[in-house]
């Protein structure tokens, strides 16, 4: 199969473009030698000739998006709109990667994928408005969300909290922004085994259970060597920042454990990656 990954460069990309090339013919792009931004990357997607299209790219920097909406929806969801265009040309299935920012997070249970969203933030909005239209242009397509990336070669929430402890700068971390944090080596195998069914559709791929900010920096401390570092409980009021997050957007893998997709706890996966990273 020929694969196209947009986003190319980025910690997902990377990682899907070297598991994904040992079987198939795999090809990359990224800015600044191909902009999603601009309409006639249509054909210049389509002339590429995938028979899949992995749409990776994104801006992902939540406060920036909050305060540039415009170009939030630019990157986020005109970019998807490029990509699907181009898969419609050449008759090529897509797969749209989104957040569970699409979701309020005002309700206490996991939200499944069908559920309505209702995002809150401009960077959430522009991820639902992708998968609109990705939803609107291919019949053939999967829209995957994910959550709280945690990957190696990259700067995320673990690491970040993890150099903090190790500066002897002082923690202070949000007691209501809960989710599920995913391990990008758990996520990539579970894609790669959902896009192999041909069952196209919505679905969440993300670790089990769930867990707070508090409770997920409480807990790489305490297996990274670092359990005597205090963490101050706050709330997302006392944390000011331009982007609202979601309280309790978590999601749960219905859909793909269905099909025999399932990724592992998050605490699991969590202690693979500090041994990984050879901080246990």
């Amino acid at each position: 199969m020929r694969i196209l990954i947009t986003g190319a460069k980025g910690r997902l990309g990377r990682r899907l473009m070297a598991a994904l090339s040992a079987d198939h013919e795999v090809i990359g792009v990224d800015l600044p030698e191909l902009d999603l931004g601009d309409p006639a990357a249509v054909g210049r997607l389509a002339d590429l000739q995938p028979d899949l299209l992995l749409h990776c790219a994104a801006w992902t920097d939540v406060d920036g998006c909050a305060r540039d909406p415009d170009r939030a929806l630019l990157v986020n969801a005109f970019g998807a709109q490029t990509a699907a265009l181009a898969c419609q040309r050449v008759n090529a299935a897509m797969l749209y990667l989104s957040t569970n920012e699409v979701f309020d997070g005002r309700r206490t249970t996991p939200y499944l994928e069908y559920d309505t969203p209702n995002p809150i933030n401009p960077y959430g909005y522009s991820k639902w408005v992708g998968e609109q239209m990705v939803r609107e242009l291919l019949p053939r397509h999967y829209v995957v969300r994910l959550s709280w990336l945690i990957a190696h070669g990259g700067a995320n929430f673990v690491q970040a909290v993890l150099k903090r402890a190790a500066d002897g700068v002082p923690l202070r971390v949000v007691t209501n922004e809960v989710a599920a944090p995913t391990y990008a080596e758990d996520f990539v195998p579970a894609l790669i085994a959902l896009i192999q069914t041909g069952h196209y559709g919505t679905y969440h791929l993300v670790n089990t259970g769930q867990a707070s900010r508090w409770e997920l920096a409480r807990f790489v401390l305490d297996h990274a060597g670092y359990a005597d570092v205090p963490i101050e409980p706050i709330t997302l009021a006392q944390y000011p920042r331009p982007s609202r997050p979601p309280e309790c957007a978590v999601l749960r893998n219905f859909a793909a454990a269905r099909l025999g997709i399932a990724l592992r706890p998050w605490s699991e996966a969590v202690i693979a990656f500090l041994e990984a990273e050879g901080l246990r």
